[in-house]
């Protein structure tokens, strides 16, 4: 849904992100973070809340935290607390999360994306560090269940948005963004199946001028495409809801994909609720200038920034460099491809089209697409100098896409492939065709244009496609002037 307002009601969405940090350890033990250990091998006496243990903070957690600031404009906060989060589950050993609440580490910031031609900046309120819970395993078939407490004390980064979404299309762009963000800069390796990051979506429905409504948080999103068909049949379900004459009521629901449908879980919490107050195990998190600069110079480039050079230097619209931009190995890729061959444009024409569509039928990321970009700008400046054309370069690239070929020069000598460069041959071959079709000449000549074409094609025909249409054009054109 990408409308503004929906059967008369505007829509207003706001996330909360937990991003798995990419440490090796978890955030306050040494116990590792490997996905897909044996149940419970991973969990340390201080993950386990044995008595007299007490816990570390990670540096690594908090210099992934900062990055995050730094990518998104946000303040680094000098000082800030962890709290207590009280809640009593059975994959909570402590009986409590440790996370922060009053002031985090991060702070403010936005996060800027497009949605189709219009340009979208969504407010984040903080982004705030905190440890996961363990999980709990129903084994239906024998009637038991279990605890596996390998992810508990896993080092996580909530990232809040202010509720700025007004349609799940906005919202799903919003996230691809900020996976792309956490994924580019490496704090995360944004593995939505496993867990890496979980989207949970604040949804509510008001009408135009009136408060905010009552929200329902969609919880543990683990796909851009679930995310979008949550989102919509949660907002149809509200507005039927309150057209219907009854009250929302504040929840957490889940999404079950094979219906396509939410399910409330619980009421929704609030901060009360959880009788937050501040860990008396862990002092101030102090965080120096000094330590956020040696941080910032060690950053990447940013996609924004990124896309912005590739306008800037290379001449490419703003809509290819930002789709070049959707991950750092498919902007390494263009760049690599468009300075070897000296042709940006057409580069960015083969990788956005071609490439992209055979990556998508394979479902490969491009890093493993089997035409290098070596190869590509090899093909693209065969192209451009015309010693092949556009048909012929899409019978190259289908050759190295399979392996049938590596050397681009090779598979256009091996398939004869060549555009015909002798003018005196292919003056042969126009006048030729000209001899042969008196009639398309005449109509030609009596203004028709579609005859002309049909010339175009008979000198293609004959030379076997290995003529180049531009010379083609302007040979006809000279002959029948």
């Amino acid at each position: 849904m990408s409308s503004l307002l929906v059967q008369g009601y505007e829509v207003v969405i706001g996330f909360e992100t937990h991003t798995q940090l990419s440490t090796a350890s978890k955030i306050f033990s040494r116990a590792p973070t490997a996905f897909g250990a044996e149940a419970n091998t991973q969990a340390a006496p201080v993950d386990l809340a044995l008595p007299g243990t007490l816990p570390v903070m990670n540096k690594g957690a908090v210099e992934r935290a900062i990055e995050l600031g730094l990518a998104l404009g946000s303040t680094i906060a000098p000082r800030s607390v962890f709290a207590r989060k009280n809640y009593f589950y059975p994959d909570l050993p402590k009986g409590y999360q440790i996370s922060q609440f009053e002031i985090p580490v991060v702070q403010g910031g936005s996060v800027e994306f497009l949605l189709g031609e219009e340009k979208k900046s969504v407010r984040l309120v903080r982004a705030h560090l905190e440890e996961d819970a363990g999980k709990s395993l129903h084994e239906d078939f024998i009637g038991m269940s279990g605890i596996d407490l390998n992810r508990a004390g896993t080092p996580l980064l909530e990232i809040v948005t202010e509720p700025d979404m007004r349609s799940s299309a906005e919202a799903v762009a919003y996230a691809r963004e900020l996976h792309k963000i956490v994924t580019w800069i490496g704090i995360c390796d944004g593995n939505m199946q496993e867990g890496s990051f979980r989207c949970d979506a604040n949804v509510s429905v008001r009408k135009p001028g009136a408060p905010l409504g009552t929200r329902r948080e969609i919880k543990n999103l683990n796909s851009f495409k679930f995310m979008q068909q949550a989102i919509d049949f949660e907002i149809r379900w509200q507005i039927e809801e309150i057209e219907d004459g009854r009250a929302i009521q504040q929840a957490t629901v889940l999404f079950d994909p094979d219906t396509g449908e939410t399910r409330a879980m619980r009421t929704k919490e609030d901060a009360a609720d959880y009788r937050y107050f501040p860990d008396p195990d862990l002092p101030p998190l102090v965080v120096a200038a000094e330590w956020v600069e040696q941080v910032r110079a060690r950053m990447p480039e940013l996609p924004r920034a990124m896309a912005a050079r590739f306008v800037a230097d290379y001449g490419l619209p703003e809509y290819d460099a930002a789709t070049l931009t959707q991950s750092k190995a498919m902007a390494g890729y263009f760049e690599t491809a468009a300075k070897a061959s000296g042709q940006a444009k057409l580069a960015s024409n083969w990788i956005m089209g071609e490439v992209s569509r055979r990556l998508n039928a394979g479902d490969l990321a491009i890093d493993a697409a089997p035409v290098s970009a070596a190869q590509l700008a090899a093909l693209i400046a065969r192209i451009a100098d015309g010693t092949i054309s556009n048909n012929a370069a899409r019978q190259v690239f289908e050759a190295l896409w399979s392996g049938e070929g590596s050397e681009v020069d090779a598979v256009i000598e091996a398939k004869g492939l060549k555009q015909m460069n002798d003018s005196g041959a292919l003056e042969k071959i126009v006048n030729e065709v000209i001899a042969a079709n008196a009639d398309n000449v005449a109509q030609f000549r009596a203004g028709k244009d579609k005859a002309f074409n049909a010339l175009v094609g008979q000198v293609m025909k004959a030379s076997k496609g290995k003529a180049n249409p531009a010379e083609v054009n302007a040979v006809l054109k000279a002959r029948l002037a």
